[in-house]
């Protein structure tokens, strides 16, 4: 299959048209209008500094449904003992930055450019990207980011500074986004300490067809909640 050169528009060819690892386009730009229409789509940005910006629609898809998630006992041991404050976009910037530099094993390095880090501040100022931190009393210990579109939450990255701090605030979102409605956590690739929360693997084409129903109905994200 080729792999498309995105025009200015920000148009995007089918997901169908993925290369079998994902890989849909290259080229374009950040804007906020082509990220929007992106998750939209079921279409993210993933790319290393030095090399044109990529875009992908994996499948199979990894996502979570609120209602599938699991606490490990362990975890459950820590949310009770309330060592840690969740948080939600009071260092958005923050949060980023440390998703970008903390180091991670089999990793040399990052995806979250400089550029990807002004474009997710943008849309943090727009209202669409949030952070969501855990806080040992007035330190920030783990967290993660992600975009919220109608009733999806797109997950982007966490950090971890401190034991279960970035597990505390995943399952807190978690949990809030099913009280407020939302159908699904888009966790794009597989991975084992997602998996671990009750992330599967779908069909790219039964994600899409969720993900269409999801975001066109209005947003759900209900503000931040009581610290």
């Amino acid at each position: 299959m080729a792999i498309y050169q995105l025009p200015l528009t920000p148009i995007f060819p089918q997901p169908a048209f993925a290369e079998p690892d994902g890989l849909l386009a290259v080229g374009g730009d950040l804007s906020s209008e082509r990220l929007r229409v992106a998750y939209q789509h079921g279409i993210f940005p993933w790319y290393s500094e030095d090399e044109p910006i990529c875009w992908w629609s994996p499948d199979p898809r990894f996502t979570l449904f609120p209602e599938e998630l699991h606490i490990a006992r362990r975890l459950r041991r820590t949310l009770r003992s309330q060592r840690y404050t969740v948080r939600y976009d009071t260092s958005f910037e923050t949060v980023v930055h440390h998703c970008a530099t903390t180091p991670r094993a089999g990793q040399p390095g990052t995806w979250i450019t400089s550029d990807m880090q002004e474009a997710y501040s943008r849309l943090h100022n727009e209202g669409i990207a949030h952070s969501i931190e855990s806080w040992n009393a007035d330190q920030l210990a783990g967290g993660l980011y992600g975009i919220a579109l109608g009733g999806t939450f797109f997950g982007e990255s966490m950090f971890s500074y401190q034991t279960d701090a970035s597990k505390v605030a995943f399952v807190t979102l978690v949990q809030q986004l099913m009280a407020w409605g939302f159908d699904m956590i888009d966790c794009q690739l597989p991975s084992p300490h997602l998996a671990r929360f009750g992330a599967r693997s779908i069909p790219r084409s039964e994600f899409l067809t969720r993900l269409h129903s999801s975001v066109n109905q209005s947003d759900l994200w209900g503000g931040t909640p009581p610290v």
